[in-house]
């Protein structure tokens, strides 16, 4: 974020966050319902390539950062990426973030926002390491389709952060938050895979 100052994806509630609402506001980042596939939908894809290709045409013009995968995970595995960054047909500058921790993870897994903080706090410090791959520039062969693009950027990702590629993706993830909250009666929508 230091380093340019780009506007991102977010879900809906993080506008409603003290101070982090407001950074991301002031940054122009985009709110989005997941649950939510309604009209909407197409307007935050929409929004999101034409952000990308500004940012691409105009080199004064704030960047995307965008989280792929849509989630987080315990560091190790590198989920499904979702195709929204790939729609510009724009070059990409994949980066992998990499928390390392003794005690606490520092990544969104399992818990509660308030709590995370909390352990958060509890650590004397937190580290994060940034690892800039190459700029990835798309073949006409992945412009013209989204998905092979987002696959071979990931598979990239994977071999370049010696990472394991699951085949779960937030959906899922949603299923054993569930799970662990003992929410037995699981919405129908919780059970299909997100696209």
């Amino acid at each position: 974020m230091s380093s340019s100052l780009p506007s991102f994806v977010a879900k809906r509630s993080v506008a409603r966050l003290p101070l982090v609402g407001l950074i991301s506001k002031c940054i122009g980042c985009i709110f989005v319902q997941r649950e939510s596939k309604t009209s909407d939908f197409k307007g935050v894809s929409g929004a999101v390539t034409e952000r990308i290709q500004r940012a691409h045409r105009q080199k004064n013009s704030p960047m995307m950062l965008l989280f792929p995968e849509g989630t987080t995970t315990n560091g190790d595995y590198l989920l499904p990426f979702k195709t929204g960054a790939f729609l510009a047909r724009a070059p990409v500058q994949p980066v992998i973030l990499r928390y390392p921790y003794k005690r606490f993870s520092p990544a969104w897994d399992s818990m509660d926002g308030a709590r995370h903080v909390f352990l958060l706090l509890c650590q004397f410090v937190n580290y994060l390491e940034v690892v800039h791959l190459p700029v990835y520039y798309p073949s006409e062969q992945e412009k013209d389709d989204p998905k092979l693009y987002a696959d071979n950027v990931r598979k990239l990702m994977a071999v370049e952060g010696n990472l394991i590629l699951s085949d779960l993706g937030l959906a899922e993830k949603r299923v054993y938050h569930a799970a662990l909250n003992g929410n037995n009666s699981l919405p129908r929508a919780l059970h299909k895979k997100d696209d």
